[in-house]
């Protein structure tokens, strides 16, 4: 058996605001920074192509309502150009690529938040789509199937992915554990109007550890950030929207150990990238002491069936009798 070691990164940052190819150029960056430095795996944040649906949180649904158009537009595919740029830029590099995108679907009202897996040789291996969108996010996202959650090989080992929210799901955390994944990334915006006592940064870590935790592996977390320029693009419908969207401790980006704590500095709120080397051999030992999808569980007492079949929206039946008598 193998178990590799590498330098994983994630990234902390804003995306250029609803411009699709811009933000692309600039994962391109950070790709070819990270690479620079040694990674080879570079995880970014939520729904980074390109941005986080803020207004369901500061507007009514109404006043949000021209801003999901704006966001249908800017959405893209998983076969589109950007897609297939982020997809060269990883062959080039030679560095595994996890991305969150806002994933156009086939009907107007339709978009997904969906994290893709890209590998080393620049081929988009996997697309999760989020399974069910978080509070206000249900004014805009389409809830995903259980044909995406998939633990991927690949040369640094297998990888799965989260999104946000859906890191608190146990039984989605459950279903990546038991088809062998050891490393997690789990992606994230940082979200500023939060109640006063919940702290952002903190739960992210939280969630993060909990993961790594009880399933002996590694999670790489990455995080966005508010900038100036998204807040401004909202201020006209939202005049207080500064003191809104922004709050310390709304962001938190880092890696986390089989064993729950946080491998070397996180950032919490900064922009910037974080590094972790990373052994893989180190999810081993700590199984002996707690190995849930072993010999620390009762499968004669529990049984978790997942569906994986994907949503269908509509079958076609072809039958030429009962059309004829119709």
């Amino acid at each position: 058996m193998e178990f590799p070691k590498f330098k994983a990164a994630a990234v902390q940052t804003a995306p250029v605001f609803l411009n699709a190819q811009a933000t692309t150029d600039k994962a391109v960056a950070f790709i070819k920074e990270a690479a620079r430095n040694g990674a080879s795996l570079v995880a970014f944040p939520e729904v980074f192509i390109a941005g986080y649906p803020y207004w369901n949180w500061i507007m009514t649904p109404v006043q949000g309502s021209k801003w999901y158009e704006v966001l249908y537009k800017c959405s893209i595919t998983t076969d589109g150009p950007e897609v297939q740029q982020l997809c060269q830029a990883a062959k080039e590099h030679n560095v595994h690529v996890v991305i969150g995108i806002n994933e156009r679907g086939n009907s107007y009202g339709e978009i997904y938040n969906t994290n893709l897996i890209i590998d080393n040789n620049g081929v988009l291996i996997g697309r999760h789509r989020k399974l069910v969108p978080t509070w206000a996010e249900k004014l805009t996202w389409t809830s995903g199937d259980g044909s995406s959650l998939k633990v991927y090989p690949t040369e640094i080992g297998p990888i799965g992915t989260l999104a946000c929210g859906e890191n608190t799901n146990t039984l989605a955390r459950f279903t990546l554990l038991s088809q062998g994944e050891l490393i997690h990334v789990a992606n994230y915006i940082s979200l500023p109007v939060a109640p006063p006592d919940y702290n952002m940064a903190e739960a992210i870590k939280i969630r993060a550890a909990a993961h790594s935790f009880e399933g002996k592996l590694f999670t790489i977390v990455s995080c966005s950030t508010i900038s100036q320029e998204i807040m401004d693009a909202l201020k006209e419908d939202v005049p207080n929207v500064q003191e809104l969207l922004t709050r310390k401790n709304s962001a938190f980006s880092g890696i986390i150990g089989p064993n729950g704590a946080v491998v070397g500095e996180p950032l919490i709120d900064e922009e910037g990238i974080v590094y972790a080397d990373i052994d893989l051999s180190k999810c081993i030992q700590p199984k002996q002491m707690h190995d849930i999808l072993g010999h620390y569980n009762r499968f004669d007492i529990f049984d978790l069936r997942v569906n994986v079949a994907p949503t269908r929206k509509i079958t076609f039946i072809d039958n030429h009798e009962e059309f004829s008598k119709k």
